[in-house]
């Protein structure tokens, strides 16, 4: 038995160091990976839709947990405020379509929540865990400037002052 847990453990720590290295390195001022998802209404969405805007493009692991609710909430309350400095929000997570919808009717969500069930864009992104047979997307932000470059990359995520954040660093980076 503890041969079984000593080798549970250590496939479990390689598939978690396999995932933290293999994540493709994007970095500011590249042209953001593009991509067209479902939202929560099954409409496609593409990030082609945002040109001549500011995105912030969050990925999160799971719908309706505690985590992903509270940033989901914050970037709620505080949508007008990203909306006045000319940016539009954008949820990912490997969850699908009307979990989405279930979610953003629940707590009142005005922004898209995208479908990524295969998981490709977040690892495109880098932002996506791999353990064989579970998938989540990692809790990471990138901030996409009206071009399309990425302008800002949070790769650690505060979810209680997350959206507080990209608003000071939108106010900084559209001076």
């Amino acid at each position: 038995m503890k041969i079984f847990i000593l080798i549970s453990f250590a496939i479990a720590f390689y598939l978690f160091r396999v995932n933290v290295m293999a994540a493709p390195i994007l970095k500011i001022g590249e042209d953001a990976p593009t991509f067209t998802l479902p939202d929560s209404q099954g409409n496609q969405v593409s990030l082609n839709d945002y040109k001549g805007k500011w995105a912030v493009l969050y990925f999160y692991p799971k719908d309706d947990t505690p985590g992903c609710t509270k940033e989901a909430c914050q970037f709620r309350d505080d949508f007008k405020t990203l909306e006045a400095l000319g940016a539009k929000v954008i949820g990912i997570s490997i969850d699908d379509s009307f979990s989405h919808q279930k979610f953003a009717e629940k707590y009142n969500l005005p922004f898209p929540l995208l479908s990524d069930a295969s998981g490709e864009v977040a690892d495109r992104y880098g932002a996506l865990n791999n353990f064989l047979v579970i998938k989540l997307a990692k809790r990471y932000t990138y901030l996409i400037n009206s071009q399309g470059k990425i302008a800002k990359i949070y790769l650690s995520v505060d979810t209680s002052k997350h959206s507080q954040e990209i608003i000071e660093d939108l106010k900084k980076l559209k001076e």
